[in-house]
């Protein structure tokens, strides 16, 4: 059995990276280093990813009444990974980062998020309420499209340069 802790420990994580990916994109097209045609395929991973937060944070509701969570841990924890997330990007970017590089770190963000996806779904038979497994498997299988997504944009773009 999975111990509560680290569950609200990785829905924090989760949380954490779904507000990090949102604000990827809004930095890294404000640094001019999205191609206009990766913004407008992106804004609509973005605004999935913002209801995923949404979702999440509904969740969190949900399993402070149902499961008895700390909504205080998992909120600090969101907002601890979401700061990690983004000192992660501009050590990941450098001084001078390219577009691939770029959309390479979109699909590096969305690879974690998966995985964080794929922590909670095994361990959502520990869970009481069960919308949290139903919940947590279609975030995933959205995140699954995602990190696809950003790799077929990273290598179109690598095999268009």
């Amino acid at each position: 059995m999975a111990d509560k802790e680290m569950i609200q420990e990785k829905i924090g994580e989760a949380l954490g990276l779904e507000k990090a990916a949102q604000k990827a994109v809004e930095q890294l097209d404000s640094r001019g280093l999205l191609e206009p045609e990766h913004v407008k395929k992106l804004s609509k991973m973005k605004d999935e990813a913002g209801k995923q937060e949404q979702q999440m944070e509904e969740l969190v509701e949900e399993l402070t009444d149902s499961d008895g969570f700390d909504s205080s841990t998992i909120e600090e924890k969101a907002a601890e990974t979401a700061d990690k997330a983004s000192k992660m990007m501009e050590a990941y970017l450098g001084e001078d980062p390219d577009t691939q590089e770029a959309l390479e770190f979109l699909c590096l963000a969305e690879g974690g998020e998966v995985v964080h996806y794929e922590v909670l779904a095994s361990v959502a038979k520990d869970v009481k309420n069960k919308k949290f497994g139903t919940r947590i498997r279609a975030i995933l299988k959205q995140e699954k499209g995602h990190l696809n997504f950003c790799t077929k944009l990273a290598k179109s773009n690598a095999a268009s340069a």
